[in-house]
């Protein structure tokens, strides 16, 4: 398994509110988006990945199931953050996205809140495997709005569902089969927004180097104006 990660203030933002955690050893990667006023969304998603990192890897050496393990320590990380936004005024409201994968023995498990992304590469064609807990997901879903009305709504950015803001979360969780040679990304909206998925789909394809997939991919976004935050992770089993 071999991966590449990066992360960026693109070129319209003065700070960078996203995060990343990358734990080889245990099989770990996410990418958190945080949101608030103060810098919280730093604290939110750094203080997120903190947490989730540490709980897993205490849940995993305990002997318990990885599945398990990733969806309690991101549960954890949700009560700290909704905590430290009721102790200090400055985060008061602070959240964060939330989608972070374990790999381990050829299976995926998947946690995911908020509008960051996974996506599975295998032979040519991607698949995504997270929904967006946003306001325009919902419209979409109900089919008040077209797929070609999400990039320029007025709510695109508005969130129904984010790690922090409430103290009883509800994650999306999902196990999947993996196969050697699939590529996984992870990505916060800043790419997203930005480049087209099957853009995406064919850079991922055509490389072999998750690093400089990562670095390509960045590019692609801030080539298209960066106006937000970028983080990215590329795993190559």
């Amino acid at each position: 398994m071999r991966w590449g990660f990066v992360t960026s203030t693109g070129l319209v933002r003065t700070n960078n509110e996203d995060d990343l955690c990358v734990n080889g050893e245990y099989g770990l990667f996410a990418v958190a988006d945080g949101m608030g006023g103060h810098q919280a969304g730093e604290v939110a998603s750094r203080m997120a990945l903190s947490v989730l990192n540490r709980r897993f890897q205490r849940l995993v050496d305990e002997g318990a199931e990885v599945g398990q393990a990733l969806l309690q320590a991101a549960k954890a990380a949700n009560h700290e953050v909704f905590a430290e936004s009721r102790r200090n005024d400055l985060y008061k409201g602070m959240g964060t996205t939330l989608s972070a994968c374990a790999v381990r023995k050829q299976r995926l498990f998947l946690v995911h809140v908020g509008d960051s992304r996974v996506y599975l590469v295998r032979s040519g064609e991607m698949l995504r495997l997270t929904e967006d807990h946003s306001m325009v997901q919902e419209l979409l879903n109900e089919g008040r709005i077209r797929a070609e009305d999400v990039p320029a709504h007025p709510y695109r950015n508005v969130l129904s569902r984010a790690l922090g803001t409430e103290a009883e979360l509800e994650f999306d969780f999902r196990e999947v089969p993996l196969q050697a040679g699939d590529r996984l990304l992870l990505c916060t909206d800043g790419l997203t927004a930005q480049v087209a998925d099957e853009t995406i789909r064919a850079l991922i394809t055509s490389t072999g180097d998750p690093e400089k997939g990562v670095q390509d991919l960045l590019q692609l976004a801030l080539d298209q104006g960066g106006t937000d935050n970028i983080t990215l992770i590329l795993v190559v089993l």
